[in-house]
């Protein structure tokens, strides 16, 4: 724990990062304020460079790298979102990257991706696979690795998320954010932590890919099995070592979505307040909707990961 970055350390991040990353808006709703039960908050991070929160991490982590080890180029593995914004912080910067990604991934960030100019390395399914074909990568080139969530650099990145959240809108219950391999929520749970406040963290997560849930409940680290959710963003990714610790002893509660809530979060996003979100983005608003929570009339920040959606594969 004594390790654990620090609110100091997600301010440096802010700091950093403020040059470049977008301040994005917080949007509200009240039909879905209705339907929810509670007031929510909505911190659109679709409308941050690369349309994704991970820009904040790993803009971050690029920045941190001294001269000599940005020259060896940086390297990582993704579905989309990180490898896109690790290669455009790698052009910012003025060094190579190289993106592993599945073959299946979403055609849309595959492009994201070498339009940032990253070369993409093409790899299997399974997060075994991003990792053989990863540490294969950095052998053959010397690359320096920025993992997509297990990495306190990154961590502190995507805590400002939540920080800009928690310093515009006064008194907030609780921020709700999607759970993948945890970068997000742990980077959430820490800021808060370091405000001394009172608002809770909750994390919301696929069922059908539910390791953070299961590990979270059992108090052991589980693995994600065989996931199979529209959630792409979410579907080969289990918490890690770094993030793991943070989760269970920062965060409140880990809750699940259907696939179908997922959708029809999603939809509701996009008729109700005019705005492209992904469907990785929707779980957290999908939580709440399928779950008791104990957050009824509540003041609630809800994290808006990302809007890189295929707009030729819709969900309905």
């Amino acid at each position: 724990m004594k390790d654990w970055p620090t609110l100091v350390d997600i301010e440096r991040a802010a700091k950093q990062i403020a040059p470049y990353a977008h301040r994005t808006p917080v949007l509200r709703c009240s039909a879905i304020d209705d339907i929810v039960g509670a007031e929510l908050f909505f911190k659109c991070e679709n409308f941050q460079k690369v349309g994704a929160f991970k820009f904040r991490g790993a803009l971050n982590s690029v920045l941190s790298l001294d001269e000599k080890t940005a020259a060896r180029g940086v390297a990582t593995h993704s579905s989309g979102n990180h490898g896109a914004a690790i290669a455009l912080a790698a052009r910012m910067r003025g060094i190579a990257a190289q993106i592993i990604m599945p073959k299946s991934a979403n055609a849309a960030k595959r492009r994201a991706v070498r339009g940032y100019g990253g070369t993409i390395v093409d790899c299997g399914p399974t997060l075994a696979d991003r990792d053989a074909a990863l540490a294969e990568t950095v052998a053959a080139s010397n690359a320096a690795i920025i993992h997509p969530f297990n990495d306190y650099r990154v961590v502190c990145g995507q805590g400002t998320a939540a920080l800009e959240l928690a310093r515009e809108v006064s008194h907030l219950d609780a921020i709700v954010a999607p759970v993948g391999g945890g970068g997000l929520i742990s980077g959430c749970a820490l800021a808060m932590h370091g405000l001394s406040s009172n608002i809770q963290v909750v994390g919301c997560e696929p069922a059908a890919a539910d390791d953070a849930y299961r590990s979270f409940k059992s108090g052991t680290l589980a693995s994600v099995l065989a996931p199979d959710t529209i959630a792409d963003g979410l579907r080969a990714t289990s918490l890690g070592s770094l993030t793991y610790p943070i989760i269970q002893s920062r965060v409140s509660d880990i809750a699940l979505a259907s696939e179908a809530g997922i959708v029809c979060a999603m939809r509701l996003i996009w008729e109700r307040m005019k705005v492209v979100v992904e469907p990785s983005s929707a779980v957290a608003l999908a939580g709440l909707m399928e779950n008791e929570l104990a957050l009824g009339g509540k003041r609630l920040g809800v994290i808006i990961s990302g809007g890189n959606v295929d707009l030729d594969d819709l969900p309905w």
